[in-house]
């Protein structure tokens, strides 16, 4: 009868050997097809567009909210800008 380290050690070693660096391989390759048909400029990332628009809509509420909490403050405390 084997051994439990006979019974883990051999698929382990076949797993680690054969099946994670084909898995790796073809994982990277994936990725990096996805980014090549996105035909992106040098340090961009690939977003799906939805997020993209969430992003979009985001910022321009919060550049709203920062242009009604500056109104505020110029009309609380007009040289509030140069006090910084």
């Amino acid at each position: 009868m084997l051994s439990f380290f006979a019974i883990t050690f051999v698929p382990l070693v076949i797993f680690v050997s054969l099946v994670l660096p084909t898995w790796l391989v073809f994982h990277y390759l994936t990725k990096w097809k996805r980014m090549k048909m996105a035909d992106l400029g040098d340090g961009m990332i690939a977003v799906p567009r939805e997020d993209l628009e969430q992003l979009r809509a985001r910022a321009k509420d919060l550049a709203g909210r920062l242009e009604t909490l500056e109104r505020i403050l110029t009309t609380d405390s007009p040289d509030w800008r140069s006090k910084s």
